[in-house]
C-alpha cells in the first residue's frame, strides 16, 4: 500500500500489471452503497393509509428536502430536490463514515472539487438559460470592461471556495481531534508519571485522560461539524443557482 500526495491511501490490485485504487474511491463506493441501501429499505411497501414508521421517516426526509429547496430557490426549482438531497446525504455520510474507521472521502480535496465542478456547471447553465449565452459573456464586462479579468477570476473562485471551505473545515476538525488525543496522552503521563517505581511507569504510559474527553469533543468535531458542513454546502448550492437564474 502506497500513500498518495493528498494523503489518501492507495491500494494496488495485481491485475494486468497492477491497478491502483485509492481509499477515496473505495470509501466513496461504500457511501453510495449505504445511501442506496437505506433508500431502498425506506421506500419498500409504500402505502396510502396505515403507513409504517419506516415510510413516515421516508416522507419526513422527502418533505424536509422539498421545504429546504423551495425555501431557498422557489417552487419552480423542484427539479433540483433530488440533486440537493443526494448531495447532502453523500456529504453527511462521507463526513461521518470516519467514525467507524473508514477513510472519509471528504478528507480528500478531489471529492469536494468534483462536487464543486458539478455545482459550477449548474450555476453556469442557469445563467445562460436566464440571459442567453451573449448575456452571460457580457456579464464579465460589467460594470466596466476593465474589470473583465477580475470578473472571470471571481467566477472561477466560486467552485474553488466551495470545495476548499468544505475540505478545510473537515480537515481542521480531524487535526484538532488528533492534537487533542496527543495532548491528553501527554497530560496523563505528566499527571501519573510522577508516581514512584513501576506504578508510575505503568500508569504514566496509559493515556487515561484520552478516555471520555475526546468523545465529548467528537460530538462537535465529528457529528455537529459534519452535519453543518453538509448543510452549508447545500445551502450555498441552492443560493448560487437561484441567484444565477435571477431569482431573489
Amino acid at each position: 500500500m502506497d500513500v498518495s500526495i493528498n494523503g489518501a491511501p492507495i491500494y494496488t490490485i495485481p491485475i494486468g500489471g497492477g491497478i491502483q485504487i485509492s481509499a477515496t474511491i473505495i470509501s466513496s463506493w461504500i457511501v453510495m452503497i449505504l445511501i442506496t441501501g437505506v433508500c431502498i429499505w425506506l421506500t419498500r411497501d409504500l402505502k396510502v393509509t396505515g403507513i409504517s414508521k419506516r415510510q413516515a421517516a421516508a416522507e419526513f426526509l422527502v418533505n424536509t428536502a422539498t421545504n429546504f429547496v423551495r425555501g431557498n430557490m422557489g417552487v419552480k426549482f423542484d427539479a433540483f430536490i433530488p440533486f440537493v438531497a443526494a448531495l447532502f446525504a453523500t456529504s453527511l455520510v462521507s463526513n461521518l463514515i470516519s467514525l467507524v474507521g473508514i477513510w472519509s472521502p471528504t478528507a480528500d480535496l478531489s471529492t469536494e472539487a468534483a462536487w464543486a465542478v458539478m455545482v459550477f456547471f449548474l450555476i453556469t447553465r442557469a445563467k445562460i438559460r436566464s440571459g442567453g449565452l451573449g448575456g452571460y459573456l457580457k456579464g464579465f464586462t460589467e460594470p466596466v470592461f476593465v474589470l473583465t479579468p477580475f470578473n472571470i477570476l471571481s467566477e472561477i473562485a466560486t467552485p474553488i471556495s466551495m470545495a476548499c471551505r468544505h475540505f478545510g473545515n473537515i480537515l481542521s476538525g480531524t487535526v484538532t481531534s488528533t492534537l487533542l488525543y496527543a495532548a491528553l496522552a501527554l497530560a496523563s503521563h505528566a499527571l501519573l508519571g510522577w508516581l514512584p517505581g513501576a506504578l508510575g511507569e505503568v500508569l504514566g504510559a496509559i493515556p487515561i485522560l484520552s478516555v471520555g474527553i475526546p468523545a465529548i469533543a467528537g460530538l462537535y468535531f465529528d457529528w455537529f461539524s459534519g452535519f453543518m458542513q453538509a448543510f452549508i454546502f447545500c445551502m450555498l448550492t441552492t443560493l448560487y443557482i437561484a441567484n444565477a437564474a435571477g431569482e431573489e
